[in-house]
């Protein structure tokens, strides 16, 4: 089992690169510290000390999660957070924050928090929220997984090729199955055509959308049928694959 410097199991993307987490705190000291935490864990991380920094090291980062502070220099978090949205709609957020008003709790949920840490705050919870929040988001897989990839209740064994939802077996096509797996290893991410024919087809763009939504639509029926889809259609982007909402 592959594990961090903490001791505790290595987390990853589901393809197995490390996770990028965005800082954002005016205390240089504390970002530097909570920074020196996540980097124990194995993950990438930056820092940034307001609001602008933040979204410019977002486009340039596409983060995994963000640790935000609510008060900043030039603007507040929740501000920044829906600019966030804009850059990656589904990022994992863990508000900091230095007040524990209801109504300040209350703010960040309905802004799109997913947590929320009150300061003085232990390092230790602030990572095991994290790894919580990243793992319950289908954005990450321990090491010890191994070949399994999972997504909601949609679990893959690479090795035996084997693929269950509820742990009903989804019997697939080979072309379903790489079509699926590249789905899976991106989660929460927007894949367009020509990147699923690239990956999957190993063809160029051009004219051969219609291979790419056949094979979206017999996956359709295997795994989504009678059930809360995870394979949605995004508009003029392409395809993602995210855990059902309950």
């Amino acid at each position: 089992m592959n594990t961090t410097r903490s001791g505790r199991p290595a987390l990853t993307r589901p393809d197995g690169t490390p996770l990028c987490v965005l800082v954002v705190d005016d205390d240089p000291d504390l970002a530097e510290v909570l920074s020196g935490a996540l980097r124990y864990e194995g993950w990438q991380v930056r820092t940034a000390g307001d609001g602008a920094c933040a979204l410019t090291a977002a486009r340039e980062l596409l983060p995994d999660a963000v640790v935000l502070d609510v008060m900043l220099p030039d603007t507040d978090g929740f501000a920044v957070l829906r600019a966030l949205h804009g850059v990656r709609p589904d990022v994992c957020v863990l508000f900091l924050t230095a007040r524990d008003a209801v109504e300040d709790r209350i703010a960040g949920i309905t802004a799109g928090g997913d947590d929320y840490v009150t300061k003085p705050f232990s390092l230790e919870e602030v990572v095991a929220r994290l790894r919580g929040l990243l793992r319950r988001a289908g954005m990450a897989r321990q090491a010890e997984e191994g070949p399994r990839l999972t997504v909601g209740d949609l679990v893959m064994d690479e090795e035996a090729r084997e693929v269950t939802r509820g742990g009903e077996l989804i019997e697939l096509s080979p072309t379903e199955f790489e079509l699926l797996r590249f789905l899976m290893r991106n989660p929460r991410r927007v894949l367009s055509k020509a990147q699923i024919l690239d990956r999957v087809w190993s063809y160029d763009f051009g004219g051969r959308a219609h291979v790419v939504e056949l094979y979206i639509s017999y996956l359709r029926k295997k795994v989504d049928a009678g059930r809360e889809p995870l394979i949605h259609t995004v508009r003029g982007a392409g395809y993602v694959l995210k855990p059902a909402t309950r």
